[in-house]
């Protein structure tokens, strides 16, 4: 089957998160004889703030763990009919241009003999609605929303049984368990800072936790603003700066567990939808602590694939446990990297959406019936 994936970056992973689940997927598409095509913009803000900050240098991690993949970088004299050419598959990822958007969808509605599909992972379905409404999806065959709690937005704005739930996981290619034991220590936490949506959370359930615990805790990720560069200072924290997501896994080895803080749009308006972190290290092995975040769809067991902390001393409480018992973090280890391979591999997801393109082989006049 030939796929055709508009992304706003493969290359990229700086303030990207959904590029470490798309490249997975594009890898096993591949591995099963697909023929994949990535697009992206050229001029994409993620890259261009990589190579701000980066240069070239910021592409290595990316080019040594995925020799295999080769994005193509676009500019505005695209040809869409010939870029879609004899594609059986299109997917557009929502952080793409409205206008790319829209002309999909023409060409789709012109009788593109493709399939086309939304793809979104973001929540501004919740906190920027209008933003999303604007976008002309008319002439698209269904939707892929990454939680229940999305698909249910765009349910009721009229797609009925043409959004479907495809979750984010874990490329096990890359990310996996160390082959051979390793020194571990201290605590570690990749996230980026963002706009101050979750300032609280992190004070309280990362850096108070990590201190009062008296944890080492080390902090890498993207847009922090002098003021959080602060806060991390005031707490012990050593920030790191960016870090390639290929580069995770061998972090994740060097310590001994970390924490998952949902940003607020989904502890509260989007539940059931976890970082991609949270698939990333338990495919490593590493024990994992969250703050509160609803599990809706029943995608892990919490106590036993992860432990849970209702506020910041239970969180303090937990990483101390861990600290000083490896019964507990071996169980937590092996639990959780058994339900990442049993459910939440890219392999997983590329299976769902294998079967849900074979859905949308049918009839119009099914397709139809089933969007009512």
């Amino acid at each position: 089957m030939r796929f055709v994936y508009f992304t706003h970056s493969l290359r990229s992973c700086w303030n990207h998160g959904n590029a470490h689940f798309l490249r997975g997927v594009m890898r096993d598409l591949m591995r099963r004889a697909h023929e994949v095509r990535v697009l992206e913009p050229a001029g994409a803000w993620s890259v261009e703030n990589l190579l701000r900050d980066h240069g070239e240098e910021g592409f290595e991690a990316f080019r040594e763990a995925y020799p295999d993949l080769a994005p193509e970088a676009y500019g505005a004299d695209l040809d869409l009919e010939a870029a879609c050419e004899d594609a059986e598959v299109v997917i557009v990822h929502e952080w793409n241009d409205p206008n790319l958007v829209a002309r999909l969808g023409r060409l789709r509605a012109r009788g593109a003999g493709f399939r086309l599909l939304f793809h979104d992972t973001h929540h501004r379905a919740v906190s920027d609605p209008q933003s999303m409404r604007e976008l002309d999806l008319s002439g698209y065959d269904g939707v892929l929303a990454f939680g229940e709690a999305l698909a249910a937005v765009y349910r009721k704005w009229g797609w009925g049984r043409r959004v479907f739930v495809w979750h984010e996981a874990a490329d096990i290619t890359l990310f996996r368990p160390p082959s051979q034991p390793t020194e571990r220590e201290g605590l570690v936490w990749i996230g980026n800072w963002g706009d101050g949506e979750r300032t609280a959370e992190l004070e309280k359930f990362l850096l108070a936790s990590a201190r009062e615990a008296g944890l080492p805790l080390d902090i890498h990720g993207v847009r922090y603003p002098k003021e959080a560069l602060a806060l991390l200072d005031r707490y012990g924290a050593r920030y790191r700066g960016w870090l390639p997501n290929a580069r995770a896994p061998e972090v994740f080895a060097r310590h001994l567990a970390t924490m998952h803080v949902p940003r607020r749009f989904y502890a509260k308006a989007l539940p059931g939808i976890p970082t991609i972190r949270v698939f990333e290290a338990l495919a490593c092995g590493l024990p994992l602590v969250s703050a509160p975040w609803d599990d809706a769809e029943g995608l892990f067991r919490p106590g036993q694939d992860f432990l849970f902390a209702r506020d910041g001393a239970e969180m303090a409480r937990h990483l101390r446990a861990l600290a000083k018992d490896p019964d507990l973090r071996a169980s937590l280890a092996e639990s959780g990297l058994a339900t990442i391979r049993d459910r939440h591999t890219c392999a997983h997801r590329v299976d769902e959406l294998l079967d849900i393109v074979a859905g949308l082989g049918a009839s119009p006049e099914t397709r139809l019936e089933a969007a009512s």
